[in-house]
């Protein structure tokens, strides 16, 4: 897939693929949305010291980063497992912005080992958190942890619609552990349906700048 670098509205970079008329996060601001999706009405939803994470779609890596900061912050111990079928380009990653927004240019080791380190084998990115790198779609990797955590970040269901159907909900419903959260951009009632189906307890809440509602679902 072809990857162009662009600004978002909050001065933040994202990725365009032009040939599915997607990006990878909102042009409001990738660093507002990856926060108020996952970090606020994901991550600091779990009450645990020791969160076990599944990510659908690594992507620039943005929400490893601020999963990562979070972990630093608050003393937390994070297993991050993510599934990415198209990893980006070494040429976009050098150039992303994130670390200087973000006041964290002291982690500019670790957010380019999250992207140069090996894949399918869990790898120390920091004293707490561990990374495994699932190469492969989503519909065929085998997943084996139990998750405390999911963020569901595939491109957009007109893109991808195959990624956002009940059979790969029930699939990450099946490695959930119990209370698991899962958090989404999107809340297309064809997906809410579809998480539903898989057993989730399904709420739609507040969205980000540009966006209305998002979804958090809970296994019950």
């Amino acid at each position: 897939m072809q990857q162009e670098l662009f600004i978002t509205e909050d001065g933040s970079h994202s990725v365009r693929v032009a040939e599915l008329n997607v990006s990878y996060h909102s042009k409001h601001g990738a660093i507002q949305e990856s926060v108020h999706v996952f970090i606020e009405n994901g991550l600091k939803q779990i009450k645990k010291r020791r969160i076990n994470i599944l990510e659908v779609g690594f992507g620039t890596g943005l929400n490893a980063l601020l999963t990562l900061i979070e972990a630093q912050k608050n003393d937390l111990q994070i297993l991050y497992d993510v599934v990415e079928l198209h990893p980006l380009d070494n040429i976009l990653v050098a150039s992303l912005n994130y670390l200087s927004l973000l006041g964290a240019p002291h982690l500019v080791e670790e957010f380019s080992f999250m992207h140069a380190c090996e894949w399918d084998v869990s790898v120390k990115i920091s004293g707490q958190f561990a990374l495994n790198k699932i190469k492969g779609d989503i519909r065929h990797v085998e997943l084996t942890g139990k998750y405390d955590l999911i963020y569901f970040d595939a491109f957009d269901p007109s893109a991808q619609p195959d990624l956002w159907t009940a059979d790969i909900f029930k699939k990450v419903y099946g490695v959930s552990g119990e209370e698991c959260v899962l958090v989404t951009y999107c809340s297309k009632g064809i997906v809410r349906r579809a998480m539903t189906e898989a057993g989730f307890s399904v709420l739609k809440i507040p969205g980000p700048k540009g966006k209305r509602e998002i979804v958090r679902a809970v296994k019950k």
